[in-house]
């Protein structure tokens, strides 16, 4: 049987957005008088949440400023959300084939509910996605299953059919956790060794080698 649901991660998944979060975090650690970080510092502190976005990016001892700094980002992520972030090469014209080839699609992310909505409507206008999630009160983060259990319910699918794509552990987990398949993408913000210790069922290099893998799919 072929998967019938796909579900994404946002981040280094379906939109490079690590400019602009790392931006954003870096204006508010000078805001609040401390150290920045290179860019690339930043694919490690993803993929759990703001909060501990916050916390990683703050020198240790100074744990204190982490909530000061967490509203002073939030409040310029939220001004540019999109100066340098876009969807990656070859991801709208596989989104289009799978909707084409029916398969139900959604999107969950650690990331605010509201951005990662507004990211969606703006960076993947027409996907006809059939549910978009991002962290909400109440619904543990990923690498907790619940949220794309509860996805995976509410349109009435067995976990068994659904497919995870995302690039980090967190994702992996969660597929694992799901009892989804979990494929990894390496375009992201972590390498493919790390993708394959948590459990993928493949790693893809490109949006063409995902297509391949999804349709490949045996569950």
């Amino acid at each position: 049987m072929q998967l019938r649901a796909v579900f994404f991660d946002l981040d280094g998944t379906l939109v490079d957005s690590l400019g602009d979060i790392a931006d954003a975090m870096n204006h508010a650690l000078a805001h609040h008088g401390l150290p920045t970080h290179p860019e690339s510092a930043y694919r490690r502190f993803v993929g759990e949440g703001v909060r501990e976005l916050a916390r990683r990016a703050v020198p240790a001892g100074r744990e204190d400023l982490a909530a000061p700094v967490l509203e002073t980002y939030r409040a310029y992520y939220d001004e540019h959300l999109f100066d340098r972030t876009a969807s990656y090469p070859g991801i709208p014209a596989l989104l289009a084939t799978l909707a084409e080839e029916g398969v139900v699609m959604g999107v969950l992310s650690n990331k605010s509910d509201s951005f990662v909505k507004r990211l969606v409507e703006r960076l993947l206008p027409g996907v006809a996605f059939a549910r978009v999630y991002g962290e909400r009160p109440g619904v543990p983060r990923k690498p907790d299953p619940t949220a794309v259990l509860g996805m995976a319910a509410e349109l009435e699918l067995a976990p068994g059919v659904c497919g995870f794509v995302g690039d980090t552990a967190v994702d992996m987990d969660t597929a694992r956790a799901a009892g989804m398949y979990g494929v990894g993408v390496t375009w992201g913000f972590r390498d493919a060794e790390e993708l394959h210790a948590h459990g993928a069922r493949a790693v893809a290099t490109t949006a063409q080698e995902l297509l391949t893998a999804l349709r490949s799919a045996s569950v």
